[in-house]
């Protein structure tokens, strides 16, 4: 479908996350989604308060200069502080509606993990929220027979295309309790994410 005059239909992808912190497989994600996509942008969202978190984020401005340093450098990425920014939990719904008002014309797509699409129907307002883009979901070129395989049909109404992903197993989780526990992040996080975290003191504690 294209605008009038003949012009395409801008591709807008819309990443979201604490990135508390962002970690390789996060860098990852972002440069397949633009890639397999065939993004004309995509904005990463540091998450402002996440209302589904049980734990205290790391404070914003660290997250959001982390989100700079992990992903500032990818062609055709955008860190985004609209979440920081806003008053009382952080809903994706509005994050995208936020979006949609500065490109009405625009395709959009919400990129995700699939352990994020698995809890999708039970963000705020789900139904509205697979209306508003279409659901980019990454998926590992390789999984372990214990792991389950992603059923798409669970994200009623929603359109979705896959991302594709090499296994990468980390998680910003485990990131942290290295660094807690006195263990480097041993190539889990860029080179200048690593070098902030240790000039900040983050995560000297288990969160």
């Amino acid at each position: 479908m294209g605008l009038s005059g003949g012009q395409p239909r801008r591709r807008l992808g819309v990443f979201g996350g604490a990135f508390d912190p962002p970690h390789m497989a996060h860098v990852a994600l972002a440069q397949a989604a633009v890639d397999q996509l065939r993004l004309d942008a995509l904005y990463v969202v540091p998450t402002g308060q996440a209302w589904h978190k049980t734990r205290a984020l790391t404070p914003a401005s660290h997250r959001l200069a982390m989100a700079q340093l992990a992903f500032g450098d990818l062609p055709k990425v955008d860190v985004s502080d609209v979440e920081l920014l806003r008053h009382g939990p952080s809903y994706t719904v509005d994050t995208l509606h936020d979006f949609q008002a500065r490109g009405p014309n625009a395709q959009w797509f919400l990129v995700m993990g699939e352990d994020q699409a698995q809890a999708l129907n039970r963000w705020h307002r789900a139904d509205e929220i697979v209306k508003l883009a279409i659901i980019s979901i990454a998926r590992r070129a390789e999984k372990t027979r214990a792991e389950a395989e992603f059923d798409p049909k669970t994200l009623h109404g929603a359109v979705w295309e896959p991302i594709l992903l090499p296994l990468m197993p980390t998680s910003s989780t485990a990131v942290r309790q290295r660094i807690a526990d006195g263990e480097g992040t041993d190539r889990l996080v860029p080179d200048a994410v690593a070098r902030y975290i240790d000039q900040h003191q983050l995560y000297q504690t288990t969160r």
